[in-house]
């Protein structure tokens, strides 16, 4: 018999606790071991229930939902999923709860009786599952890895920023990524030097909303330009852009990003084999496709799809991946060329794109 994912459920509300554990629960491989009204209350329950995951609110009194990840995480290491109303608008709050550790975060409807959970009970699961799946070390805030290369420091949005041959890209890096992105995001992307002789594609599962908060935070680090895509946008060296949360970018034929929502692919929307599927047919050879950390094998069609146009194919390691799951497809598919640590990945692109 499959041993079920143990969940504690961590929320300041009867109702929402209520309902969680209703929706969790109904499945058969999860089983609701706890619940708790704060984020202390949720501490000390996850030192002894150990859970295999806990989701847990943002706005809680006696100790909030940040503080209670930060000490969980500092204490207990658990895979804890971020549930809260605040996140719709608090893009900010999220990237933070990232960077503590978190492993994902769904958005709570709001509402004085949040009937409308229901309608993110799919995401509520497949999130919590995939968090069980996580290694956790890979989460801890101290074990965020430092690319080993030489790099100019970050830079603020507004200082300038060297980008000698500016213009339409004829040659791209497309990055794909899932759960533990943001992470892996900030530990590349602000390594890539000004002068990255191609533009940039980045697509990260994230829902609506959130992604214009990672893009701000990835340029206010960053020495080349990070901005959430938009409609009619130019394929630009030296800029990454990043696709927008429910929306699948694609490339036209003239180097403009083009944003629709056609169908989930894979169950996601954005999806990284939709761009890499658009990007291969324009860049052919002068592409590099770069797959992280995620769940599923989304990516690993496109990968295939650049190796055969020429191009090259770059898979993250196990070693620092908090799901070995999107690269793995990639390796085993046998269309990675070089399969690096996080740390090296920078590099790596830096070295690449200057010889596609």
């Amino acid at each position: 018999m499959t041993r079920r994912t143990r969940v504690l459920v961590v929320d300041d509300s009867a109702f929402m606790r209520k309902m969680i554990a209703e929706l969790l629960g109904a499945e058969p491989d999860v089983e609701v071991v706890g619940s708790a009204r704060n984020g202390e209350e949720g501490v000390a329950l996850t030192q002894s229930l150990r859970p295999d995951v806990v989701t847990l609110d943002i706005e809680m009194p006696v100790m909030d939902g940040l503080t209670a990840l930060r000490t969980i995480m500092a204490k207990c290491a658990t895979p804890v999923v971020m549930l809260s109303s605040l996140t719709a608008d608090g893009g900010d709050i999220t990237m933070r709860a990232l960077r503590y550790g978190a492993a994902d975060f769904v958005h709570k409807p709001s509402g004085a009786i949040s009937l409308d959970i229901a309608k993110v009970r799919d995401e509520l699961v497949s999130k919590v599952r995939a968090a069980a799946t996580v290694d956790v070390r890979r989460l801890a805030p101290s074990v965020l890895p430092v690319p080993a290369m030489p790099a100019a420091a970050p830079v603020s949005p507004e200082a300038p920023r060297r980008a000698p041959t500016a213009g339409p890209a004829d040659r791209l890096v497309a990055i794909g990524t899932s759960t533990g992105g943001p992470r892996a995001l900030q530990a590349v992307v602000p390594f890539l030097p000004a002068d990255l002789p191609a533009g940039v594609l980045i697509v990260q599962h994230m829902p609506p909303k959130f992604t214009k908060s990672l893009a701000d935070r990835l340029n206010a680090d960053s020495q080349i330009e990070v901005r959430e895509a938009q409609p009619g946008d130019t394929v630009t060296t030296g800029v990454a852009l990043l696709a927008p949360g429910d929306y699948h970018m694609r490339v036209t034929a003239d180097r403009r990003i083009e944003l629709t929502q056609d169908p989930p692919l894979w169950g996601v929307r954005p999806a990284v084999d939709v761009m890499l599927d658009s990007a291969v047919r324009l860049f052919e050879r002068r592409m590099l496709a770069v797959v992280m950390t995620g769940m599923g094998r989304d990516g690993r069609d496109g990968c295939v799809q650049v190796r055969q146009a020429g191009g090259r194919v770059v898979a993250e390691h196990e070693e620092t991946c908090v799901v070995y799951g999107m690269p793995r497809a990639v390796v085993e598919a046998g269309v990675a060329d070089e399969v690096l640590p996080l740390p090296q990945i920078a590099a790596a692109i830096s070295r690449i794109a200057a010889r596609l």
